[in-house]
């Protein structure tokens, strides 16, 4: 019996080259890899072949954020360039995410891991010995090793009375075929946020609510300033450093209430309070591991112990697909014996696609100093730069978070309607720690939004660019940054 690259099949079924245990984005895309390098995987699921990503998380979310923005972008031709009158179809964009999802089929992803040699085994694996994983009544032991990418589960606050109401997760919204009159959204964090905003721009009325002081938390301050503006402009209300209390059904209603006294009435409440890895049915032990630990220790080259990697949200570097699938590479080279930088996670970019969007990078101004660094930091308006300026836009910025130092970049933020975007050059000057002087010394096309970067720093226009913003002072703190290193 021979693979599709016609190398030998294991003997026997219970004996293959490599488990991977969770067959999620990244655990397909590292099946994949070893399959085309002739290796003989067995990969285990217990949901959908493919994971979160593809079904219920960045691109179906990302496909309705788009039909979102189309509405709010045709809004914005009045006083522009002429008239223009809008009305949603929810029908329209829930059906892109049917024909985008399968249906919340895995099939399709199924037949191309089996076509590439694989094979696929739907349930709940579980580590029965160091290099061994049982599935239902079937056992697998791994010649190399076993990798764990088992992701994560959405986190359930132990508010009173939520187990008595029908709730959503985020994971119902992108299901849904029809949407709610009104809506209550329990979290402020990146998915709360996008999916907020995009009920509001098909006529829900929604509110947020955060036990913090500001939406996005984990960004700078100036962007959750700006979303907030956003979001009252699509009249989202947004209920700050509140606890909830309780919440129960009236008649047909969902009532959230919370400290305060305050009571918020909808038609359905969404639990966006984050996810978590579960460790606990893993069989962890068994292979000299912690089961009740939150997240899965790993190394620089994302081993977890003898004959064991993991990869993805269990190992709690970041919950994000691009940071699952670099760590993918990794493991497919150290496998295959082949060269690969070790991990570092220095310059990791992430976006949350609101409008505007808000890119970052590496560290916030807080969290650069709270580090050691002492930082110079520079923040440029969109507004006041000359894409910005034609473009209409009225919130968004460029923050520089810069190392003193060695006179390059820690951190870095850009909010903006291509605030992701702009986020690519940002996220290579962290990650390759180009110096500030040296992208200076960069030619920057004109006039673009990533052209606002160089007119941050004075890489161009010292002079013309003084026009649209008088009483920027980033210019004069780099100078005396890369004058006193002498660059």
């Amino acid at each position: 019996m021979m693979n599709t690259n016609g190398n030998p099949a294991a003997a026997h079924d219970d004996y293959v080259d490599v488990i991977v245990l969770g067959v999620g984005t990244c655990g397909e895309d590292l099946s994949l890899q070893l399959l085309d390098a002739g290796l003989d995987v067995v990969g285990i699921e217990a949901a959908l072949v493919g994971g979160t990503c593809p079904f219920y998380g960045c691109l179906p979310s990302k496909m309705m954020v788009r039909g979102a923005n189309l509405l709010k972008e045709a809004d914005r031709v009045n006083g522009m360039s002429g008239q223009a009158r809008t009305s949603s179809d929810w029908n329209q964009t829930a059906g892109r995410v049917r024909q985008l999802t399968g249906g919340w089929n895995d099939a399709g992803a199924v037949e191309r891991y089996e076509k590439r040699g694989g094979r696929l085994i739907h349930g709940k694996g579980k580590l029965t010995g160091p290099r061994t994983v049982t599935v239902g009544d079937k056992s697998f032991t791994a010649r190399k090793g076993v990798v764990v990418a088992t992701g994560a589960k959405p986190v359930i606050p132990p508010v009173p009375g939520l187990d008595k109401v029908k709730y959503w997760t985020t994971d119902d919204i992108i299901e849904a075929d029809s949407l709610p009159e009104s809506i209550v959204i329990l979290g402020g964090g990146g998915a709360g946020c996008e999916l907020g905003q995009v009920l509001a721009r098909f006529g829900v009325r929604v509110t947020i609510v955060v036990r913090g002081d500001r939406l996005l938390r984990v960004e700078e301050p100036e962007a959750s300033e700006i979303v907030e503006k956003a979001f009252a402009d699509d009249g989202i209300k947004v209920h700050k450093g509140v606890k909830i209390k309780e919440v129960e059904l009236r008649g047909s209603s969902i009532i959230t209430r919370l400290d305060g006294g305050v009571e918020l009435s909808s038609e359905r409440l969404v639990l966006a309070t984050g996810r978590k890895p579960d460790l606990t049915n893993l069989g962890l032990e068994s292979a000299g591991l912690d089961s009740s630990a939150k997240f899965i220790e790993v190394d620089e080259r994302m081993r977890a112990a003898d004959g064991v990697w993991a990869m993805g949200d269990v190992t709690g570097k970041a919950m994000l697909t691009h940071v699952a699938l670099y760590q993918s590479a990794i493991i497919a080279a150290d496998i295959l014996g082949k060269v690969h930088p070790p991990a570092e996670y220095h310059s990791v970019p992430q976006v949350t696609f609101t409008d505007p969007e808000v890119g970052s990078v590496g560290l916030t101004e807080s969290a650069a100093r709270e580090a050691g660094f002492d930082v110079a930091v520079v923040t440029k308006q969109i507004a006041a730069t000359f894409r910005g300026m034609l473009h209409g836009i009225s919130g968004g910025v460029i923050k520089l978070i810069a190392d003193r130092r060695t006179g390059t970049l820690v951190g870095a933020t850009a909010v903006g309607p291509p605030g992701g975007e702009i986020l690519g050059l940002l996220t290579l000057a962290v990650h390759a720690r180009i110096p500030i002087s040296k992208l200076r010394s960069m030619i920057y096309s004109f006039p673009t939004f990533t052209g606002g970067i160089g007119e941050a720093i004075g890489a161009y226009g010292r002079g013309v660019t003084t026009v649209l913003d008088p009483e920027y002072t980033g210019l004069k703190e780099l100078d005396e940054l890369i004058e006193a290193l002498g660059a």
